[in-house]
This record gives C-alpha cells, structure tokens and sequence, in this order.
C-alpha cells in the first residue's frame, strides 16, 4: 500500500469512528436478480442516502478543530442539503443551503423541516457554487462542499469498508458519480484494502463529463444542467480532490454511463425485484449492471439514495406495466 492510500485510509478510518451511533450500517442485500449481486442499500440510510456519512464526518470534524464555528453553507441538489441540515441540528450549527429552484419538493421540504434556512430564488445548477461562495463571504461561516471536500471524501469512504467487511470475496464495487466525491471515496477505500476489487464510477449517458475526463486525462465540464431524471448526478463537472483521486492518481477501474431508458429500467426493476425503494440516481450502478457494462464477477453496487419523488416514481412503474 502506498503512503498516500495509507494516509487516506487511517482518514476514512477515523470517519468511521467519528460518525458511529450517529449513521446506520447499511445492510448488504443479495437479490434473486442474480446469485453474485449484491446491494449496498444506503437507501435505508440516516437521512435516505449515503451524503448522511460525509456531512456528518465533515460538521463533526469541524467542530473538533474550531469549536467557535458559527455555522455552515452547503450547496445541494437536496441529498446533501438534507444530510448537512440533519448533522449540523445535531451539532448546534446554524445551515444555510443553496439548492437550485425546480429542485426535488420533498428534499427541500426535508431540508427545510430540519430547521435550514435554504436559498433557492435565482440558483441555477451552474450558478450555485457562487451563490454559495457570497454566503460564505457574507458571514463568514463554514462551506461543506458536497464532493470536493476531504472530509467529506473521507465519510463517504465508510460505505466500501462496510462492504468489503461484508463481501471481501467482491471482485467489483459499483457506485453513481456526479461530482465525484462517493467514487473517490469507494476508490480510496477499496484500492487500500482490497486492490484486486475493481472500482467502477456510473454516470447518466447525458452528463458524461467523468467518463470524458476519465478517458482522456482533462477535465470536462458540462455546459449546462444535464437533463437526466437522476437528479443527484445533476453537476457540471469532477471536483478537485475527486479528480485527483479518479483521473490523475488511476484508482478506478472505468467510468461508465447508462441511458435514461436504462435508469428507469433499473428504477423499476430494484422497487419490483427486490423491494427497494430509490430513486434513479441510486439505480445508476443497477442499470449498468443489467446492461452488462461492469464485466463478471461477484458484484457490490451501492444504491446511493431513497429521496424520490412520488411522482416520478409512479410513472415509471405505470409505463412498466
């Protein structure tokens, strides 16, 4: 192992203790899909979705190193918004979330029900990370970045150590990739404690900036907001620290992407299959799996959410029959 696995390691390693008692350890689900897959279902996680790891790894590490922290922005497509607005209540912090207008209803209820204050008149997808720069200026509080963060890498590492902790015999680990902090995160881990496990990144067919930067060695941005029904995935581009850890340091297998027809497919078949309700961001790993896109063997995807939207959800299931 190198000295800067190692190094990462002995962080996700701390994450993990810091966050006990306050995330759940989420079960690893075989499935009658087929005899070597297995879920990671964070669907059931504190919060619906694996960002509870991270934000809270991130808040609870910023109070051990300023405890006169007045507060905390983040900037969310809901997921996030929701976790960071959960642990900073627990924390005592105040929050101020960013979440573009038109985002998921019921992840801005959440966030706002868990006593946020959230901003969304005039954000878009691409001007979000301003907007929530000027709040930073403006009070003076405390930015947890939702990927490009290490602290928040680190937290979102914990997934694929449960894992393998399941599954050591797993030859390949499966996750969504929008912004890039849950696959660098699961590649960290992985390639520290299992190197022979491939680590595979899933992106939508429509926001494949990963995939591009991944094959080429650049970083690709998109132009405007993809517009793919997984919500979660809905950035412009890798951060930072996840593209140092997926393009520039090699530690994952391939970055892949999937059709939107495919995610409802996987969507549909994970509620009618194996009784787990996510939304289509969580299905990504599934709907590349199912098009044969992760090569064999014995297979863990992290289904990386539960937050959907009723309605959307319905009309999947309606046109499937």
């Amino acid at each position: 192992m190198t000295a800067y696995l190692a190094g990462h390691l002995a962080d996700i390693r701390a994450a993990a203790e810091r966050i006990r008692g306050a995330v759940r350890r989420t079960p690893l689900l075989g499935t009658d899909l087929s005899p070597d897959l297995l879920l990671k279902a964070e669907s059931l996680q504190v919060m619906g979705a694996f960002k509870a790891r991270g934000a809270c790894n991130a808040i609870r590490s910023l109070r051990e190193r300023s405890p006169e922290a007045a507060g905390v922005v983040a900037v969310s497509s809901g997921n996030h918004a929701q976790a960071v607005a959960w642990a900073a209540r627990a924390a005592g912090l105040p929050a101020r979330i960013v979440i573009p207008q038109g985002g998921n209803p019921l992840k801005v209820a959440g966030t706002r029900a868990l006593g946020a204050d959230v901003v969304t008149d005039g954000v878009t997808f691409a001007n979000r990370e301003e907007v929530g720069r000027r709040i930073v200026e403006e009070t003076g509080w405390h930015m947890v970045h939702p990927f490009d963060d290490w602290d928040v890498i680190h937290g979102q590492g914990t997934a694929a150590v449960e894992v393998l902790e399941d599954a050591p015999d797993v030859e390949v680990v499966a996750v969504p990739v929008g912004g890039g902090g849950l696959l660098a995160g699961t590649a960290l881990a992985v390639r520290a404690l299992s190197p022979q496990t491939r680590v595979v990144g899933v992106e939508p067919e429509v926001a494949d900036d990963a995939r591009r930067s991944f094959a080429d060695g650049r970083l690709h941005r998109l132009a405007d907001t993809p517009p793919t029904i997984a919500d979660g995935v809905r950035v412009l581009g890798l951060g930072g620290r996840p593209y140092e850890v997926i393009v520039e340091r090699r530690l994952v297998e391939d970055v892949v992407t999937v059709s939107e027809a495919e995610i409802r497919a996987a969507t549909v078949a994970c509620w009618q299959r194996c009784r787990l309700a996510i939304e289509p961001t969580g299905a990504l790993p599934l709907a590349a799996y199912l098009a044969g896109r992760l090569g064999g063997g014995r297979a863990a995807l992290l289904l990386s959410g539960g937050n959907f939207d009723p309605r959307v959800v319905a009309e999947f299931l309606r046109d499937a029959g």
